[in-house]
């Protein structure tokens, strides 16, 4: 049926975010003590290999997005799909920090091909009206990968050891390949369809809205919408990069680590699921404050770095970051349109990732100087207090132009 083809858009546009985020951002973390162990890498030097990914992303997205704007989601997906198929193959064969430097300046291809920008743009191409809720289901994906894919390469790296395991979790992009090539469609006029819900009236005026990038960069909310990516994203990439050895720290042992990221992630996709859907009804400035409140909350608790606190920690931080995740995404969307949705999104995904690489490379270089997390997770609670001052000023009339 006709209809069910933008529901199917949207679950491949989840399982994509599952596959990819889950592989490339939060899964790689579960190999770090054997890394540690075998190499003898400082920390610093071990996260130098996410912010080589990150900033490659960030200065690759918004050429990728003029693409999409162009040519569409479908080759990008192939694409990064059969890199991430290779970069894992790779892995299991590293000898030195420089074979993974260079693994991870490619996995930067991943990300813009599978990653956030695609997946959004996949979603809104498909859907006008319950858009935020398309959105919302879809990028719990990035939460699903959080929660699969650690306790999975844990028990893999216990099993087999870490090179068998990275041969054998190569596998999964290449079934992803295989079922994109078969499923996606780019837009619904490639199929002679329709989007969902077109044409019945039921988006609010600013959905409708399509801009230029150049008229984009003049509104306000542009840029601070950029800003907040950029601090939540240094805020959350540097907890969830560093949050398997920091458990380890204080005190509890690999599959316990694992299943702190597990949690996170898990309580990430109920945020990113209810305050999507919480969008389509209330109002979205409110909910963006909230996230980036409860965000701030679970900092707080994380930098006592107390054992009885750490666990409120990651409930917060999951919690915040979910609604956060999706609400950066749906704001841009329904601020500017899809007229320059590509280069929009693109450079909300350049300023994210350099925000978190920055945040995932400082955060090891502060604990290799001070011996534990302290000054670390303290700088990120004061970057989150500074990011929800400025989006206070975020009002109804920015969403207009």
């Amino acid at each position: 049926m006709k209809t069910l083809r933008p529901w199917t858009m949207m679950v491949f546009a989840m399982l994509m975010l599952l596959v990819s985020n889950g592989m490339v951002l939060s899964g790689l973390s579960a190999f770090d003590k054997a890394l540690i162990t075998e190499f003898g890498w400082s920390r610093g030097a071990l996260k130098a290999r996410d912010l080589i990914t990150l900033l490659a992303t960030g200065l690759v997205a918004p050429f990728i997005g003029a693409v999409i704007d162009r040519v569409g989601v479908r080759r990008l997906i192939l694409l990064g799909a059969a890199m991430l198929a290779a970069c894992y193959y790779a892995y299991s064969l590293i000898q030195s920090p420089l074979h993974a430097y260079l693994i991870h300046l490619a996995m930067a291809v991943v990300l813009v091909g599978c990653g956030l920008n695609v997946a959004v743009i996949l979603v809104s191409n498909w859907f006008e009206a319950k858009r935020g809720t398309a959105l919302g289901i879809a990028i719990c994906g990035t939460s699903f990968g959080g929660m699969l894919f650690p306790p999975v390469i844990t028990a893999l790296t216990a099993g087999q050891g870490w090179r068998a395991a990275f041969v054998t979790l190569s596998l999964v992009p290449v079934a992803l390949l295989v079922l994109a090539a078969f499923v996606v469609k780019s837009r619904p006029a490639d199929v002679g369809e329709q989007a969902y819900g077109a044409g019945t009236g039921k988006l609010p005026p600013q959905s409708t809205i399509g801009v230029s990038y150049a008229e984009a960069l003049r509104t306000p909310t542009f840029w601070i919408l950029c800003f907040t990516a950029c601090i939540t994203f240094y805020a959350m990439m540097s907890a969830m990069a560093h949050m398997f050895l920091h458990m380890q720290d204080l005190g509890f042992d690999a599959p316990t680590a694992a299943k702190s990221l597990s949690l996170m992630f898990g309580l990430a996709l109920v945020g990113k699921f209810g305050f999507g859907l919480a969008s389509d009804y209330i109002n979205q400035k409110a909910v963006f404050l909230a996230n980036l409140a409860v965000m701030l909350g679970g900092a707080v608790a994380l930098a006592t770095l107390q054992k009885d606190w750490v666990w409120t920690a990651i409930a917060l931080y999951g919690l915040g970051w979910g609604g956060m995740y999706t609400m950066l995404q749906l704001q841009a969307v329904n601020a500017f349109g899809l007229k320059a949705a590509g280069k929009i999104l693109g450079t909300l995904v350049m300023v994210e990732a350099i925000g978190g690489g920055v945040g995932i490379f400082l955060t090891g270089v502060l604990f290799d100087r001070q011996g534990d997390y302290q000054l670390a997770f303290g700088l990120i609670c004061g970057l989150l207090a500074a990011s929800l001052l400025a989006s206070t000023r975020i009002t109804s009339a920015q969403t207009r132009t």
